[in-house]
């Protein structure tokens, strides 16, 4: 038999190893306990309990004594290599089986033979088909005192004598063994203790026999899409992740600390994480083996108390909770019950749905995949505005695939140490964009704030951001602000024009484009020849030459000039329609553009706009859409008869110097481009 490498010293905390694709794997279940555990007697009350219909029962001695000529004892006689073979012979016929009947595989085999007069262990009965094949192993964990009684008493087998020390160190190694051989091919181990074994043993593998990572998917998405429509009014919703978001605690701890066990969890996910479906799904595995359902939901109970919420997220979430088309979900890899808890003591419980699992009975896990495929699936088949809040690794897909993005930052102390160079790299891979809300608010920032600009979860600012009215696009204008009155003069008086109009228009791109593009795309860090002779740091527009300017002609040119001046090194593209914005403006040697800003001197109808954007939307599904503009007539941000019919939102950022009731319809003198160019006689 060929060496497996089993290190007793390997950590049976260890990260997992992914196993390879195969979409036509059966469930094969291993069950597996020392001889006197009760593998046997388990084995025939599941047959009874179960029936064949849906399960596949298999033995592996007696398969092989079925399948090897002169039976069990010829099969002794067999050299190792010999005998590997017919295991894996074995092994790839009960597959064939279950695959061929449809069935779930329930396997009794040994792992491990071990004599109380040797010093080690003989090799794992263990071969790389077993590997392949097997998706999870239930693993009878019976005291050791247990199964030398059952040993002693039973009248069908004779075994030898062995003390209870190394029954106990036969079952420690046993498992530690199977533990990281499970580790290392993606298996689901399970260790049960005798307590209602049985009974525990059923509920495992008729969820084994139906969960997996697709229909995992299925049901997080029913579940919001029933909380989706028991509230019709929805337009807007804030997916939040929970432990070090909205509390600097993390829950997982905490529940292994009262447990006992701290550092569980720190140490099964590994320094180098895989943030898979298997993964979390056997994190579920060990609260379900450490606790019964009563112990699980008076530990729970008892972490709930001891959270405290940040102030800012409880108010920030109790004003969404007014807001009647705006949706809370909390979709967090963390423990329901925990977070339930927590809301039902805030009195939020019955306008938050938490989304989340710990255990079986909760049919679901949450991965970094299921985040980032929730949010892309309320976008396109809930047309919702979504907005999404996290602050570690785990929650960049939701964050790169939501319509604004939050990433919370607490203590550095507690705070994920991998969260900067992962998020950096997503802001560069993937156009991530993203805000920083600092929680409590003198805690260090992360990255810079240029690229990662700082935000105010209670300031009103933000506010109004978050819930508006999601039926017109998002607005940014500065009517009121002093400057703003100053650049818009010179726009309006009747004696300004030509020349002079159009650097008006261009020094109001400027202003914008300085003051609220940076702000909303972000910065970059650039090397530049200080004027004493170094190097030195200076700023640029972040993926400057990743963003498109277009002047909508021939009104917007002049404005457009401005917010060109102020972005040297952007695409500026003239376009009197929608069609001369062609795929090239959208994608260029260096890849896809990031952000196109639409530039016009007036907003009327809007109409116009809408055309550009549902043009560019055709080209580039993801990019950013940013339209600057002089002025704004008001009805144009008050209704929804330009919402986007694809997504039933507009799904643009406006950038205005200011808003006005005013209808600009003008002709002759009052029409802004004859004004600009000195064209005023034409009607």
């Amino acid at each position: 038999m060929a060496d497996i490498s089993l290190d007793l010293g390997h950590d049976e905390h260890a990260a997992f190893t992914e196993p390879s694709a195969n979409g036509n794997k059966p469930t094969i279940v291993g069950l597996y306990g020392l001889p006197g555990s009760g593998k046997t007697t388990m084995f025939e009350k599941l047959k009874g309990s179960l029936g064949e219909e849906r399960f596949a029962f298999f033995e592996g001695s007696a398969l092989i004594s079925e399948l090897c000529p002169g039976g069990l004892a010829g099969f002794k006689q067999l050299s190792e290599p010999a005998q590997k073979c017919w295991r894996e012979c074995v092994t790839k016929c009960i597959k064939m089986t279950c695959v061929q009947g449809g069935k779930t595989g329930i396997v009794t085999g040994h792992f491990m033979f071990w004599s109380g007069s040797q010093s080690e262990p003989n090799q794992p009965v263990w071969t790389d088909e077993d590997a392949k094949a097997y998706t999870h192993i239930l693993y009878l964990d019976i005291p050791a005192k247990v199964v030398a009684q059952r040993r002693q008493n039973d009248k069908d087998r004779v075994r030898p004598d062995e003390s209870l020390e190394h029954i106990e160190r036969w079952r420690l190694t046993e498992k530690k063994k199977l533990r990281a051989l499970c580790r290392g091919n993606g298996i689901l181990f399970v260790a049960l203790p005798e307590l209602h074994i049985l009974d525990r043993v059923i509920k495992f593998l008729e969820d084994f026999r139906s969960h997996d990572e697709s229909n995992n998917l299925v049901r997080v998405k029913e579940r919001v899409d029933r909380f989706v429509t028991d509230q019709e009014q929805l337009k807007t919703m804030l997916v939040m992740d929970a432990d070090r978001t909205l509390t600097a605690e993390d829950t997982g701890g905490m529940f292994w600390t009262l447990k006992g066990e701290s550092g569980t969890l720190e140490g099964f996910f590994g320094t180098s994480p895989k943030y898979s479906y298997t993964t979390f799904r056997q994190a579920t595995l060990l609260y379900e083996q450490a606790t019964t359902d009563q112990e699980f939901g008076v530990l729970c109970g008892e972490i709930a108390e001891k959270v405290t919420m940040y102030p800012e997220m409880l108010s920030f979430l109790k004003r969404a909770a007014k807001e009647k088309h705006v949706g809370i979900v909390i979709l967090t890899c963390g423990l329901r019950r925990v977070w339930e808890e927590v809301l039902k003591r805030e009195n939020l419980d019955h306008v938050v749905k938490v989304i989340a699992g710990g255990r079986i009975a909760d049919e679901l896990v949450v991965t970094p995949a299921v985040k980032g495929a929730l949010v892309t699936h309320l976008k396109d088949a809930h047309n919702m505005y979504v907005w999404a809040f996290g602050d570690s690794p785990l929650d960049l897909e939701m964050l790169s695939k939501a319509d604004q993005a939050i990433v919370v930052v607490g203590d550095k102390r507690t705070r994920s140490t991998t969260m900067d160079e992962q998020l950096a790299k997503a802001m560069e891979t993937r156009g991530l964009h993203a805000r920083q809300a600092l929680l409590p608010s003198n805690v260090t920032p992360r990255l810079d704030t240029t690229e990662l600009p700082l935000v105010q979860l209670t300031e009103e600012g933000f506010l109004e951001s978050v819930f508006v009215q999601r039926n017109a696009p998002q607005v940014i204008h500065t009517t009121d602000k002093k400057a703003a009155k100053l650049l818009a003069t010179s726009m309006r008086d009747a004696r300004v024009g030509g020349p002079a109009l159009r650097r008006a228009h261009a020094r109001v791109g400027g202003y914008l484009a300085l003051e609220y593009l940076t702000d909303l795309i972000g910065l970059e860090e650039v090397t530049i020849r200080h004027v004493l002779g170094s190097d030195t740091t200076a700023y640029q527009l972040r993926c400057e030459k990743q963003t498109t300017i277009v002047a909508l002609m021939r009104g917007g040119e002049p404005m457009a000039s401005g917010v060109s001046d102020a972005f040297p090194l952007a695409m500026y593209v003239h376009a009197n329609e929608p069609g001369n914005v062609k795929q090239h403006h959208l994608k260029t040697p260096l890849g896809k553009q990031q952000t196109i800003i639409l530039v016009d001197s007036v907003v009327n109808t809007g109409k116009t706009i809408v055309k550009f954007v549902e043009h560019i939307r055709n080209l580039s599904a993801d990019i950013r859409i940013i339209v600057v503009a002089g002025v704004v007539q008001d009805k144009f941000l008050a209704g929804d008869r330009f919402a986007d019919e694809k997504t039933g939102k507009l799904d643009f950022t406006l950038v205005a110097l200011r808003v006005s009731p005013t209808k600009f319809t003008g002709s002759g003198s009052n029409d802004t481009g004859n004004r600009l160019f000195n064209t005023t006689h034409l009607k």
